[in-house]
């Protein structure tokens, strides 16, 4: 059967498009990106020759490019017939973790603008499809302006392309076509069996010749997107994976003395810390904790579950996530990676101390006022312990001080770079190029693998029917 074309911007160490070759329909043939960590990552695992933006390239694909985006001359590369175009610009500018709206000035900026060389790919290549995803702030950078932008610079592509050349500074001949948008929304991770809430903006564009005005079949498909990537038709939306079973390797119900035994750890934790907060904490929530997984799990998910049946095939699908990821029966703990994405970094005394006085799904303003206080230290990533049966908080890709997100074991403090991995969904044949800090910063910076699969599943679809 032959394989659709993927051609990648912005591609990091390849999470989207691991995730495109997962369905065994997709062939990748050219990725870019600044930093050369990431590229000896992409490069390693998926064959791809690496070239440095400026030097002579062997126009024979597969490559990855190296360098600035906007040094890219697609004309000297080999794009005939690129079926997708995938990439999603550096979003730092538009992310709503950045806080004040003057410090994601999103348009305004140089980096806020590096969508415009997507825009400018898409010009010159002409994919069928493609696929550009983000931060959620986007839709309110700069009031919505910017979002509001982006959607028409993909609509009325001829029209706006005098006004993007004169940001990326290129030519390009007659005979832009038009993208019709069919898909542009925000996605939860955690929705598709991914053990981590990630919320991305995913939008997706058709050529417009493909479907010639089609509206039937087009709106057939933006169902069929919107049932696949909202997970409509899947237990997950309601029933989320967890950490513990990602580490694990093994749905819930088999994990019953384990998680007691977690949360066992931290019964004296009210009594030794000993403030307000804490106090609240043992009467709401620790009193609450009735030690059956899956009892607990309901609770703390919030799942009105009258249906053991609906449970039972809830765990079922569980199971097939975690062999389908290739976690199944495969503990992560004390497991070793020839990429040492496994090895468990070595923390200050006080970092240790304050993490065993932090129980699971609290921050460090739970030992405010304590002699474990961070000063000035409010954000709720800061010091924040996973809990074992919701999915994890998102896995960010920079900062220190608290923000490498922490183990939900007490005995536990930085999570290893491989148990992100797993969070993001990365299978563990996955392994990386870099530093510590390099592979945590491509782990985090990637759309994790199995949503790059459910969009991949519904682009295959578009494909087959154009």
């Amino acid at each position: 059967m032959q394989k659709f074309s993927l051609f990648s911007l912005f591609s990091g160490a390849g999470g989207i498009d691991l995730g495109f070759t997962l369905t065994n329909r997709f062939n990748p043939i050219f990725a870019n990106d600044v930093l050369k960590p990431p590229a000896e990552t992409y490069a390693d695992y998926f064959h791809h020759r690496i070239f440095n933006a400026g030097e002579e390239i062997l126009n024979q694909p597969p490559i990855y490019l190296v360098g600035d985006v906007g040094e890219v001359d697609f004309e000297k590369i080999n794009h005939e017939n690129v079926d997708v175009v995938v990439g999603g610009p550096p979003c730092q500018d538009f992310s709503v973790v950045r806080g004040p709206v003057k410090e994601r000035q999103g348009l305004d900026v140089k980096r806020g603008r590096l969508y415009a060389h997507f825009i400018r790919a898409l010009i010159h290549i002409q994919p069928k499809v493609f696929v550009f995803e983000n931060v959620p702030g986007l839709k309110s950078a700069n009031n919505g302006s910017a979002y509001k932008i982006i959607l028409d610079d993909f609509s009325k592509m001829g029209i706006r392309w005098k006004e993007i050349r004169s940001i990326v500074g290129n030519t390009f001949g007659d005979g832009v076509k038009n993208y019709e948008v069919i898909f542009s929304d925000v996605v939860d991770s955690s929705a598709l069996g991914i053990p981590q809430r990630r919320r991305r903006l995913i939008v997706i564009g058709v050529r417009e010749d493909l479907f010639q005005r089609n509206w039937m079949s087009l709106n057939a498909i933006k169902n069929e997107i919107e049932r696949a990537l909202f997970g409509y038709d899947s237990l997950l939306k309601k029933y989320p994976v967890t950490p513990i079973e990602a580490f694990e390797g093994v749905p819930l119900p088999e994990l019953q003395d384990e998680y007691k035994n977690v949360m066992m750890d931290y019964r004296d934790i009210a009594k030794l810390v000993a403030t307000e907060r804490a106090s609240e904490w043992e009467k709401s929530i620790w009193s609450n904790v009735s030690f059956d997984v899956v009892k607990d799990y309901l609770a703390v998910n919030k799942i009105e579950a009258n249906n053991s049946r609906q449970i039972d095939e809830a765990f079922e699908s569980h199971a097939e996530v975690l062999k389908e990821l290739g976690y199944y029966k495969k503990r992560i703990e004390g497991k070793k990676f020839s990429d040492g994405s496994n090895d468990v970094a070595k923390e200050s005394e006080s970092v240790v101390e304050r993490m065993r006085m932090i129980p699971p799904d609290e921050n460090c303003v739970f030992v405010k006022g304590t002699k474990w206080e961070v000063e000035g230290r409010g954000i709720s990533l800061i010091y924040r312990r996973l809990h074992p049966l919701k999915p994890g908080y998102t896995v960010v890709a920079y900062g220190g001080g608290g923000t490498w997100g922490y183990h939900y074991r007490r005995n536990r403090a930085r999570l290893t770079n491989r148990e992100r991995a797993r969070l993001q969904s990365f299978p563990d044949s996955f392994l990386f190029k870099g530093n510590t800090s390099q592979v945590r910063a491509q782990i985090g910076e990637a759309v994790p693998p199995m949503l790059g699969k459910k969009i991949a599943e519904v682009v295959d679809s578009i494909l087959e029917r154009s």
